[in-house]
């Protein structure tokens, strides 16, 4: 059952991407697939540059700890950090691993990155949209 319900929920996660990215409704508006494919792909390396960075730095002294009242370190393995970045870049984080030590100020660096980045796409997409339009 669980088989199936994932399947689904794939299934409806895929038909409503190619929907947004076929949808041709608004004449007017302006979607670079290309530009759309890079910000992917780079936000995509970024976090698992952070990953190899968190992993690397955590090697001798434990820089992730669970968010409890006993604060124990996490568990030194690479899906634990690819983890912890990307819910860095693509969110302010859920609050599971808190940051110690060195890894505090690459936590709000990738932060300010997951943030900027697509701010910077949407407007490199209306700079288009509107030079489009001058000529």
């Amino acid at each position: 059952m669980a088989t199936i319900v994932t399947l689904g929920a794939l299934l409806f996660i895929l038909v409503n991407l190619i929907y947004f990215l076929k949808d041709k409704h608004f004449k007017y508006s302006y979607f670079s697939t290309a530009l759309f494919y890079k910000l992917f792909f780079v936000l995509f390396g970024i976090m698992i540059a952070f990953a190899v960075l968190y992993y690397a730095l955590s090697f001798d002294n434990p820089m992730l700890r669970v968010s409890s009242p006993g604060g124990k370190p996490v568990e030194h393995t690479f899906s634990n950090y690819l983890y912890y970045s990307g819910v860095t870049i693509l969110s302010v984080g859920y609050g599971d691993y808190i940051p110690t030590g060195y890894l505090r100020f690459f936590a709000l660096l990738e932060a300010a990155i997951g943030l900027l980045l697509p701010t910077a796409y949407f407007m490199r997409v209306l700079d288009s949209k509107g030079n489009k339009g001058n000529e």
